[in-house]
């Protein structure tokens, strides 16, 4: 019986991190979720939040982006877009991405299902990622729903006012 987890990060640049640890809590899509040793086999999709890990009764956290996490055997695959431990979080520099990432968002004009807006929102979350990981997070600015359902009325509405009248096949 292991009592350590085998814990790897993966990104595109390489491995990140690797580490026996006792316990991990990742930020799974469904929400945040939690693996020992011994965990049963586990595929489960990711979002960008903190990881954290404890290792010898020490906790540690890192940000991590969008992906996957596959538990099995005594050990974790972390696969991962992005990642950054709380030294390497520049705050002035993350805030004034997360500016200008909203005032982009604020100003997009296309539909909020386009890859160019989801694109915007996900750097956005990386940045509330970073400083949340720094321990100074942004104010909640996550887009709402009702902000997605206005676009969506406002582009209606547009298509409806230039509609000449004449019926239409749905």
């Amino acid at each position: 019986m292991a009592e350590t987890l085998a814990l790897e990060i993966v990104t595109p640049e390489g491995i990140m991190l690797s580490e026996a640890v006792d316990t991990l809590t990742a930020p799974g899509a469904e929400g945040e979720f939690g693996v020992l040793p011994r965990h049963r086999p586990l595929l489960a999709p990711l979002t960008a939040g903190v990881l954290t890990y404890t290792k010898g009764g020490v906790t540690e956290t890192v940000a991590i982006g969008t992906g996957f996490a596959e538990v099995a055997d005594d050990r974790a695959v972390i696969l991962t877009d992005h990642f950054v431990r709380k030294n390497d979080v520049d705050p002035v520099r993350v805030r004034l991405e997360l500016k200008e990432v909203d005032e982009q968002l604020d100003r997009f004009q296309g539909e909020p299902t386009s890859p160019e807006y989801q694109a915007l929102v996900v750097r956005e979350l990386w940045a509330a990622t970073q400083l949340e990981l720094h321990g100074d997070p942004p104010p909640p600015r996550i887009r709402s729903m009702n902000e997605l359902e206005s676009k969506l009325h406002d582009t209606y509405t547009k298509a409806q006012a230039t509609d000449d009248g004449a019926d239409r096949p749905i």
